[in-house]
């Protein structure tokens, strides 16, 4: 029978990072044995900003917990989203996008969801024509 599981802080898996932005995840395919679903925290020092990347196989669903900044977006990153605490995100497949947190002082906590156990991220380098 499928049991239900609580993973504490000091149990989160390090996945790979994306510029600056480090991420810890809560509920995914290592961890939990998640097939559909996959939950993390990101987290961006001051004054950084993840790589431009886009995610080929899975919508995203993003929460910003903490900090402000701008979610760039557009094949050249030309579309600047002014985001903060308590703002939600959807990042469809093959959108390209860059977080980036203006403060000079504080991090940035998101809170990722998508609909992939695995995600497949293409770096992005702007002003050249994506795959997709």
């Amino acid at each position: 029978m499928p049991e239900c599981r609580v993973i504490h802080p000091d149990q989160l898996e390090v996945e790979v990072r994306s510029g600056s932005m480090t991420r810890l995840a809560g509920v995914s395919q290592g961890l939990v044995g998640s097939t559909g679903i996959h939950l993390a925290i990101a987290t961006i020092p001051p004054g950084c900003a993840s790589s431009p990347h886009y995610h080929v196989n899975c919508e995203s669903a993003i929460y910003v917990a903490k900090g402000r900044g701008r979610f760039l977006t557009g094949p050249n990153l030309e579309n600047s989203l002014a985001i903060g605490p308590g703002d939600f995100i959807y990042v469809p497949p093959d959108a390209v996008h860059q977080p980036v947190n203006d403060s000079a002082t504080e991090p940035m906590e998101l809170i990722v969801a998508r609909n992939a156990p695995v995600e497949i991220v293409v770096e992005h380098q702007p002003g050249r024509a994506s795959a997709h």
